[in-house]
């Protein structure tokens, strides 16, 4: 038993040095440095121990900004995404031709470019000297007046942003759900058809209960992703997120390494470390949820 014990330490071993060497010493490492007061990255010295940076960090109007577009950015776009690639999925489910097709035109946004799709998004929404855009142009045909969705008012960028990141995002979500769906076993369904069960009912009582672990590890892995969303803020309105009122707390946390008024690598990690306690909290109340919602 013994040597069980010991054959099995050391096949866990290497994963344990990369998640040491990679994870749990960056983590101490950007912990330490969030606590040291008036940090010099050029002479690597701080005068003081303690929260002083956290409370910048938390008065910095910059980072508000930052917390309220990446909280905007999470609660719309992960539920409003796994919904629909949940609708999809079960569309794909049904057709027998052709799915194989489908499913790959699905797929290509995920392998397309981030920056790639951001400025075809940019061509969709933004208004030129020739045009006001496609966008514009079909809101033209219901009367409505143009609207500069790239440069303009705030809410209007927020919605291009929770657009672009649900289309980016979606197609993962689709052949993750797909294959779940059909991992289903077929007689549930034709013992519920027997007893003339409606498709509502069925979807309520076998589909979603049966695949509740995929619904439960899209949720939390879009949680994740959505907060450390960044690129895709980028890939809409340039670097200077600041300015277009559109930054994100990772862009945050960028801009203070190495954006123009950068090299306080003190306050970006307080942002940092505030950035993954609201993770943390986030993922934990999804795990206390999930125990009575996930079916094993």
């Amino acid at each position: 038993m013994e040597k069980n014990n010991l054959k099995a330490w050391l096949y866990l071993l290497p994963a344990m040095l990369f998640l040491g060497v990679f994870m749990v010493y960056p983590l101490i490492d950007v912990l330490i440095y969030s606590l040291e007061e008036g940090y010099n990255s050029a002479s690597q010295t701080f005068y003081g121990i303690g929260f002083y940076n956290y409370g910048y960090v938390l008065r910095d109007p910059y980072f508000l900004q930052a917390v309220k577009n990446t909280l905007i950015l999470v609660f719309i776009t992960v539920p409003i995404s796994t919904a629909i690639a949940l609708l999809i999925s079960l569309g794909l489910s049904s057709i027998k031709k052709l799915r194989d097709l489908f499913q790959t035109i699905y797929f290509l946004p995920y392998v397309t470019n981030t920056l790639a799709v951001g400025l075809v998004f940019m061509i969709l929404f933004k208004p030129t000297v020739y045009n006001d855009g496609l966008v514009n142009m079909l809101l033209g045909l219901f009367g409505v007046a143009p609207i500069d969705f790239i440069d303009g008012p705030y809410w209007a960028k927020m919605l291009v942003l929770c657009i672009y990141t649900i289309w980016v995002v979606m197609p993962f979500k689709i052949l993750i759900f797909t294959s779940a769906i059909a991992s289903v076993p077929k007689t549930y369904y034709d013992a519920a058809m027997i007893d003339g069960t409606s498709s509502r009912r069925m979807f309520t009582s076998i589909t979603l209960p049966m695949i509740s672990p995929t619904v439960f590890y899209l949720v939390i892995t879009g949680f994740i992703g959505a907060f450390k969303a960044y690129s895709d803020a980028v890939a809409l309105f340039g670097t200077n997120l600041n300015a277009a009122e559109m930054n994100t707390i990772v862009g945050y946390v960028y801009d203070m390494l190495y954006g123009d008024g950068g090299g306080y690598p003190s306050f970006a990690s307080a942002a940092a470390i505030i950035l993954f306690c609201i993770v943390l909290t986030i993922t934990c109340i999804n795990l206390l949820v999930s125990k009575k919602k996930v079916h094993y």
